[in-house]
């Protein structure tokens, strides 16, 4: 190999794990299985469903891959940083962080509370960014890291009844690029998703979309957990600072 020729794609470093965050949930869960099959230990993140974490270990381990369950209520400021040591500890620092957990507290403006406004916040846009903080360290001393954030539609939307939810979704954008450039050169790439209708607990209770979605259909967890893996990946390597909509031609 002559002087400054640089192998494709990059190789990820042999040790460590993934750290997956509402991985109890939908897509958090088809995420863990996705990063378990390129051969990560995932940590497997939940905040208050410990048996549907243990669950998505179980299909890990079933599979033969290797895992962790880390429990922690994200609502805390305090949490992110426990958080990421119990992974450390557990499986390896954390090379891979998808920051998935998030809570919504739907209401129109002028009825939201400040308490409800301010717990979303807290879950989905600031819980985030501590991990990214603390994650980020780590990985630069690695010269290799991916962070992925699990943004939503309805940042890139309007979105009537999610003023708290839509705010942190668009900050979390805002934050994917801020990051992004800021540790470009050290081979750690900051990226983000945002998924559009997707079959979960958390759209359950909204009805048939289908009619308003250009595919005609819902998306599956495992559509968002594909993309997110290959950002994840080694063949990633030259994209960050970027957001991939997964919602059938919906924000289109």
């Amino acid at each position: 190999m002559s002087p400054g020729e640089r192998t494709w794609p990059p190789a990820r470093p042999e040790d460590g794990c993934a750290l997956v965050t509402g991985a109890s949930g939908a897509i958090g869960a088809a995420t863990a299985r996705a990063l378990a099959a390129q051969g990560w230990p995932v940590a497997v993140h939940y905040g208050g469903n410990r048996d549907r974490a243990a669950a998505v270990l179980e299909a890990i381990e079933a599979a033969g891959g290797t895992g962790a369950l880390v429990g922690a209520d994200l609502g805390d400021p305090a949490a992110p940083q426990r958080l990421l040591d119990d992974a450390t500890a557990a499986l390896g620092p954390v090379r891979v962080l998808v920051n998935n957990a998030g809570i919504t507290r739907d209401n129109l403006a002028l009825q939201i509370s400040d308490e409800d406004w301010q717990q979303v916040i807290d879950v989905d846009l600031g819980a985030a960014f501590r991990l990214l903080r603390a994650a980020l360290k780590p990985m630069i001393r690695a010269r290799w890291g991916r962070i992925v954030n699990v943004s939503s539609i309805n940042a890139l939307r309007n979105s009537p009844g999610q003023a708290n939810y839509a705010a942190a979704k668009a900050g979390m954008l805002g934050m994917t690029r801020s990051v992004a450039a800021e540790v470009a050169r050290r081979n750690v790439t900051v990226n983000a998703v945002a998924p559009g209708f997707i079959e979960s607990e958390m759209t359950a209770e909204i009805g048939d979309m289908a009619q308003f979605i250009p595919m005609r259909r819902s998306g599956q967890p495992e559509e968002v957990a594909a993309a997110i893996a290959f950002l994840a990946s080694p063949e990633a390597s030259y994209v960050t600072g970027s957001t991939l909509t997964i919602d059938g031609g919906l924000g289109g």
